[in-house]
């Protein structure tokens, strides 16, 4: 049972305060001036030990004996069969004249707090970690408008309309088993931008000692591209690729690219593009040597390196 916040006596300072009063013949009033409580306070513990021993000094549960306005388990089915059909929290309260506090609840706890836990119950994640690192690199791009000036976000304004600003790409490549990241900023997804990134990736990877075997990419146009497949031939890295319309297949990279985007691209305020490109390198380093990883055990991925080189020694 865990202990009240609030409470000033623990199962150890009631024990004390038992034996004071039964074994030291200490007055009731006396102890309970010595534990910091009222004499009601000290009585209702010693009454608790003469009925139930040692097992009387924890805490009870503060839970009601008895909930009449408890909802009822066929109820909580139905919530959850009409969850199941995709139905939204503020529609099920809707159809079932409940508040919408009380479907939330019941949702988040049979686990379907969001509609995307729906598709992990039915299709479970397939986790894997490659044992050696390059062995697969994750590789994928994300898109973001380009900065010309301080925008609505920040000064409130949204009648100062901009258009025409277009967009950059951020290409990330991702080591399946320390977590090491390598970005750079684009001006587009195209053959010639991806191949170019591909190229520095490797050599960044090498200098780590890392030679990357085989890379994993989606559908993209640029990855099947003449230019960045005969790179792939000339470094002896083989091509693998997502099944259309399935992120989640190369999901360390998109893991990537959410932290990416709230550490880093919409927790600053960047005035231009230009700005904003010349900060990512130094995320990315803090990422790979400072920032803990939760699946690295709360280790960095510079640190996971490291484990594998003493280790493989």
């Amino acid at each position: 049972m865990q202990l009240h916040p609030n409470a000033k006596l623990t199962p150890k300072s009631r024990r004390l305060l038992i034996d004071r009063v039964t074994h030291q013949k200490w007055p009731v009033s006396k102890a309970a001036r010595a534990a910091g409580v009222s004499r009601q306070t000290a009585h209702k513990w010693l009454n608790r030990f003469r009925e139930n021993g040692d097992a009387g000094l924890v805490d009870r549960s503060s839970r009601p004996r008895s909930l009449p306005r408890r909802t009822a388990p066929a109820l909580i089915r139905r919530i959850v069969q009409l969850r199941r059909r995709r139905k939204a929290g503020w529609e099920i309260a809707q159809d079932l004249d409940l508040a919408l506090s009380t479907v939330s609840k019941h949702l988040k706890d049979q686990g379907l707090g969001r509609i995307w836990r729906l598709e992990e119950s039915l299709d479970p994640p397939k986790r894997y970690e490659h044992a050696v690192p390059g062995e697969l690199l994750h590789i994928d791009a994300k898109r973001f408008v380009r900065i010309q000036g301080v925008g609505h976000a920040i000064h409130g304004d949204r009648s100062r309309k901009t258009s025409g600003k277009g967009y950059e790409v951020v290409f990330v490549c991702i080591d399946d088993h320390t977590r090491l990241a390598y970005a750079e900023v684009a001006p587009s997804e195209d053959a010639q931008s991806a191949t170019r990134f591909f190229r520095r990736a490797l050599q960044w990877f090498r200098s780590l000692g890392i030679r990357g075997r085989r890379v994993l990419s989606d559908n993209a146009r640029c990855y099947e591209s003449r230019a960045f497949m005969a790179l792939c031939r000339a470094e002896g890295v083989v091509q693998s690729f997502t099944r259309p319309y399935t992120p989640k297949t190369n999901g360390k990279a998109e893991r990537f690219i959410q932290t990416m985007k709230r550490r880093w691209a919409y927790r600053f305020v960047f005035r231009t593009s230009a700005l904003r490109a010349a900060s990512l390198p130094a995320w990315v380093k803090h990422y790979n040597h400072v920032r803990p990883h939760r699946s690295l055990g709360k280790r960095t991925p510079m640190e996971r390196l490291r484990t594998y080189r003493q280790q493989a020694a």
